[in-house]
């Protein structure tokens, strides 16, 4: 599912967003240039929280496994 997510949410950065549409020059670059940053911020975001919830699972099953070991 975070794979997906990421796939997705690093395609939508492609092309040139519509609030660059009219745009030339100097102004087209930083417009193209914020929404690459957006998109990568998005993205790092995304896997960020891809990581913590991996950290919480596993912190999760080595808790129920400590739990459940005979003495």
């Amino acid at each position: 599912m975070f794979l997906i997510w990421v796939i997705a949410g690093a395609a939508s950065g492609s092309g040139t967003p519509e609030e660059c549409q009219g745009l030339t020059g100097d102004s087209l670059k930083s417009c193209e240039d914020a929404g690459d940053i957006g998109t990568t911020i998005g993205v790092g975001l995304v896997i960020a929280f891809w990581a913590a919830i991996d950290v919480i699972l596993g912190v999760t099953y080595a808790v129920y496994r400590l739990a459940r070991r005979r003495t």
